[in-house]
């Protein structure tokens, strides 16, 4: 074990399953540092044995691609080619001056207050994405989730979230999302999906490179019919209302341009709304190791290289594109560092059919994120007594004021006069929102630590346990 090259994997998800299970397979010792507590990422997430659930297989789509997944690492773990670090949160991964390979630094257990350093030659970064929050009236209240988290809910803790649902936002994960509440037993009351599906056949050639993906709408298209769910296109949630929990949302048409049509909006009764708008990579590893970005992604190679020597990034961080491309993606990374490792050079022969899966996925998806953009007039919609930020409360008055009266002109000074931005999830959730309502570029924001961490941590970093 001692002579193989080390490999560091940050993420259990897609990508980070198949990067580990091509590079352990070549000759590589990997450790695959996770912060659930079972691999799989969101898309592959699993509801702990102890639930025992009959019909686990339900939850999920491609059962058999994660079955395949879960015994390569199983198999790998019990060689002694991979260690899997499950509960680990990853705050920073550093290369000390001079030195060879990189240490990757994390958080061990539900508390966080123990710090573990993890050594390794060469570094994935498989962190994936996280979904883009957009505010609006009534958005606060109880019973109002992001789509995913209604996902994480069902899947993970076998929950439904409420009994009469609204599913609302734009983008291909509001389809499994609803699918899967009504499947559970919730009334799925109305499926609002802001775009217009019919802009996609603008893409013809994109499209029918991928008839499996197209299978797979028209069969979450049958299970919404089956469940008798009332599809809204080209419509979105303008308020949300209720006292101290939610009792209905406010649904309105929009027109050409994004904008709701006056006098268009019906209430519909539900103590559930699930919304999302899409989804934004997980970059803050990335940035603080300075790599380059395209827009709000990781730039890679054809060998899913950072600019930085050493560093690999695949799945979400590299771009939106679901779970099969980030399969393929981890594949690709995978192969690729075991050849640089054992100093060889990669031969893109090896993973042809996984680079053809890429270049017709990321087309796709290409076009998907063209047709789920969300609507262009929603930050017109938030008054000015909206909560924007969460953690420090600031209102979408505060934050137009700080550009209309107090001239900010980037993100970085609005979140210094309004502190948007300043709590515990440090932008991440109002970033995008705030992006919006000042007509400031979404343009990362590098941190030094991607997550909070005791002081007690930092103070004792040389005497950090190695695992």
């Amino acid at each position: 074990m001692a002579e193989r090259p080390r490999l560091a994997v940050i993420g259990a998800g897609p990508a980070g399953l198949a990067a580990s299970l091509a590079a352990a397979a070549r000759g590589v010792h990997v450790t695959l540092v996770d912060a659930a507590e079972e691999a799989g990422g969101q898309f592959y997430r699993q509801p702990a044995a102890a639930f025992g659930a009959r019909r686990p297989q339900s939850l999920h789509h491609d059962r058999r691609t994660w079955e395949r997944l879960r015994a390569g690492l199983e198999h790998h773990i019990a060689a002694g080619h991979l260690r899997h670090l499950t509960d680990h949160h990853v705050w920073c991964v550093g290369r000390e001056s001079g030195a060879d390979g990189f240490t990757v630094h994390a958080l061990r257990g539900p508390a966080q207050e123990e710090g573990v350093a993890v050594c390794a030659d060469a570094v994935l970064l498989a962190t994936g994405g996280y979904e883009r929050v957009l505010p609006f009236p009534g958005w606060t209240l109880p019973g109002v989730v992001t789509a995913g988290g209604a996902q994480a809910m069902l899947k993970g803790g076998l929950v439904l979230p409420g009994r009469t649902a609204v599913v609302a936002g734009t983008g291909p994960l509001l389809l499994p999302v609803a699918t899967g509440l009504a499947a559970a037993g919730a009334r799925v009351a109305a499926l609002v999906e802001s775009a217009d599906p019919g802009a996609l056949l603008r893409r013809p050639s994109a499209l029918a490179a991928q008839p499996g993906k197209l299978a797979e709408g028209a069969w979450y298209a049958a299970r919404l019919l089956r469940h008798r769910v009332r599809t809204l296109v080209r419509h979105t949630v303008v308020e949300a209302h209720g006292t101290d929990r939610l009792e209905a949302v406010t649904v309105a048409p929009l027109d050409a341009r994004g904008r709701t049509v006056p006098g268009g909006g019906r209430r519909i009764r539900c103590d559930t709304l699930a919304v999302g708008h899409g989804m934004l990579p997980h970059t803050d590893l990335a940035e603080t190791l300075g790599c380059r970005l395209s827009g709000t992604d990781v730039r890679v190679d054809d060998e899913q290289r950072t600019d930085v020597p050493g560093v690999w990034a695949a799945g979400e961080a590299t771009g939106i594109g679901g779970a099969t491309l980030a399969l393929a993606e981890g594949h690709i990374a995978g192969r690729s560092i075991a050849a640089r490792l054992h100093g060889s050079r990669p031969d893109p022969r090896a993973w042809a059919a996984a680079d053809r899966a890429r270049t017709r996925l990321r087309a796709f998806f290409a076009a998907l994120e063209v047709g789920y953009e969300p609507p262009s007039g929603w930050a017109e919609r938030i008054t000015d007594d909206t909560v924007v930020c969460r953690c420090e409360e600031v209102t979408a008055g505060e934050i137009r004021t700080s550009v209309s009266g107090l001239g900010a002109g980037d993100l970085r000074t609005v979140k210094l006069l309004t502190r948007a931005g300043m709590g515990w999830c440090q932008g991440r959730m109002c970033g995008p929102a705030v992006a919006g309502l000042t007509g400031c570029p979404l343009t990362p924001a590098r941190r030094p630590l991607a997550r909070p961490v005791p002081l007690g941590v930092l103070a004792g970093q040389d005497e950090e346990q190695s695992d």
